[in-house]
């Protein structure tokens, strides 16, 4: 049998926060939707503009009023940035940057709802 990765899934809690931070942040974009027939739920898929084929599904639940529980938030996703300099700064104006590791030569952002995306420069392979 033969895998590939298709899409990540996080939940939000306000969609269009959360869909103007993925473009402004990391430059995704909407790449198709879902609306359920009742409006119970909303599932925008994001897109790196075709440089690869992995998506991030982002869902809304109507009915979903507290935020989420990330435990521990040891999940995360990676994002390899072209001009790793350029990223830092746009990250560091946006106020998003919530830890960095120099020594290894990355640095983690939070999204609205507080899940972490890590930036590794694109030559860097961990």
């Amino acid at each position: 049998m033969d895998f590939k990765f298709a899409h990540n899934n996080i939940n939000v809690l306000n969609l269009e926060r959360s869909i103007d931070f993925y473009q402004q942040a990391l430059g995704l974009k909407e790449v198709r939707r879902k609306v359920a027939e009742d409006g119970s739920f909303i599932l925008v898929f994001m897109g790196d503009g075709g440089a690869t084929a992995h998506l991030l599904e982002l869902t809304w639940l109507r009915d979903r009023t507290d935020p989420y529980n990330l435990g521990e938030n040891e999940m995360h996703i990676a994002f390899e940035a072209a001009d790793f300099e350029r990223a830092y700064a746009l990250h560091k104006e946006m106020g998003c940057i919530c830890y960095e590791n120099k020594k290894m030569g990355i640095y983690f952002i939070n999204d609205p709802d507080g899940y972490w995306l890590e930036v590794v420069p694109k030559k860097l392979q961990l």
